[in-house]
């Protein structure tokens, strides 16, 4: 599904921090398919608004943190499956790995696809120390800027200071590689926006890290989230407080 080619032969930009921005990851036809047949089942809701970082999404484990299989694989559409296994491969890790210049063969990838609604945003922030690169790929078959919901590479904490925006639309991605510096945020999406911005995340950690989206014993309620284009709801609550 992914041309990993344009990873492996992508460049880093070296300021404010090291990041890139990769396109066309995908074909005409896979574009389409992951854009349509996007993950709707066993989402959470994940927000905090105090403190130095104010978020709101919805979160899907697509592969848990240092594990080998798709979570909830029978849910998913082929495509989504074919592309869950890019990301287990071998391939994905080389190509990554050729981009930063470092090997990345001891690392644990946690991968986690996301709706975010109207209202919803991600504030300025650096990655946790833990992390080492972030992949954020993105799947609406299309965006109005106006609507916001760009991811947006940020020269300080200061959301007004954009080195560069990216669009939600499928077969784009950025690459951010961690460091106290590496200021990023997703733009508030507008309150009338008509539809969720959607994106995934494959982040490399430092080994044995804590995992901190899907901790140890977290029972929090999943959801099929229903994302039609003229409301934004959860639908009916998944009967199970565990996700295996």
């Amino acid at each position: 599904m992914i041309d990993l080619r344009r990873i492996a032969e992508g460049s880093l930009e070296s300021k404010p921090y090291r990041w890139a921005v990769i396109d066309g990851l995908f074909s005409e036809a896979d574009a389409s398919a992951l854009a349509s047949t996007f993950p709707s089942d066993h989402f959470k809701r994940q927000a905090g608004y105090g403190g130095d970082k104010v978020f709101d999404f919805r979160v899907r484990s697509l592969i848990r943190a240092g594990e080998d299989s798709i979570s909830h694989s029978e849910e998913l559409s082929g495509e989504w499956r074919a592309l869950g296994h890019d990301f287990l491969s071998h391939g994905y890790r080389a190509a990554v790995s050729s981009l930063l210049g470092f090997d990345l063969a001891d690392t644990d990838l946690e991968v986690n696809v996301f709706h975010y609604p109207a209202g919803t945003s991600h504030g300025a922030h650096p990655d946790h120390r833990d992390k080492i690169v972030t992949h954020v790929l993105y799947f609406n078959d299309s965006w109005n800027e106006a609507d916001g919901g760009c991811l947006t590479i940020l020269g300080s904490g200061d959301t007004r200071d954009v080195v560069r925006s990216v669009s939600p639309v499928v077969g784009n991605s950025a690459v951010l590689v961690r460091s106290d510096n590496s200021w990023h945020a997703v733009s508030p999406v507008s309150k009338s926006c008509r539809r969720t911005r959607r994106s995934l995340t494959a982040t490399f950690f430092r080994s044995g890290s804590p995992i901190t989206m899907w901790p140890p014993g977290d029972a929090t309620p999943l959801y099929d989230y229903d994302a039609s284009p003229w409301r934004h709801r959860w639908g009916r609550v998944i009967r199970r407080l565990k996700w295996r």
